[in-house]
């Protein structure tokens, strides 16, 4: 029994201390099981969105790398080296902090850039095409790698809200109102033994 209690003196005072923690561990349990449930409800959307996102990424980079091969025929391995050598950057990444629920991930804008044409010889339409698609499918994957590291961060903290929950639905508050329980029958066992006192008092001192 001793193990289940709060070691704690049974007195009045100690007794109004513990039912004033409880009840804010009760608020606390509340607001944290409320969380959760939010956690939870976010998780399944990012869930929802990961998975067409992923799927889009995938068709996106499937039919970039069909014209890289197709270019990578025409101009060889060389020839691509040589012309990516005087290509610009065909997207502009941002990347900042978002914070959802006090889960804190980086938010993540690519913007496609105008593709610029290549001044060398030895090009053809492949090669335009195929950066079209690249730059296509990196703006997916960038949106993509945002979702899939919100979705992770939110994930965990879920786990920490639902491990918090538990700790305090099993343990901590049934501790703490075990501990309430035994301080009200050892006073009240006390009070009962210094009535019955008070009355033996009275019983020797009658004629």
């Amino acid at each position: 029994m001793s193990q289940q209690l709060i070691r704690v003196p049974p007195t009045k005072n100690t007794l109004l201390k513990l039912k004033k923690q409880v009840r804010f561990l009760e608020e606390g349990h509340d607001l944290l099981e409320r969380k959760r449930e939010l956690l939870t409800r976010l998780v399944y959307e990012r869930i929802g969105e990961y998975g067409r996102l992923r799927d889009e990424a995938e068709r996106r980079l499937e039919r970039a790398y069909r014209c890289l091969a197709i270019t990578h025929l025409r101009l060889g391995s060389r020839g691509i080296r040589q012309v990516a050598l005087g290509s610009e950057p065909a997207l502009q990444v941002q990347i900042l902090p978002r914070r959802s629920l006090g889960v804190e991930y980086p938010a993540v804008s690519a913007e496609r850039l105008p593709l610029k044409p290549v001044g060398l010889l030895g090009t053809d339409a492949s090669f335009d095409e195929t950066r079209e698609h690249l730059a296509d499918a990196a703006v997916r994957l960038a949106r993509l790698g945002e979702v899939e590291m919100a979705l992770h961060r939110l994930m965990e903290e879920q786990r920490k809200a639902q491990k918090r929950v538990n700790a305090l639905r099993y343990n901590i508050i049934p501790r703490y109102r075990r501990t309430i329980q035994f301080i009200q029958s050892a006073l009240e066992e006390e009070e009962r033994n210094t009535l019955f006192q008070v009355k033996r008092l009275r019983e020797r001192q009658s004629p």
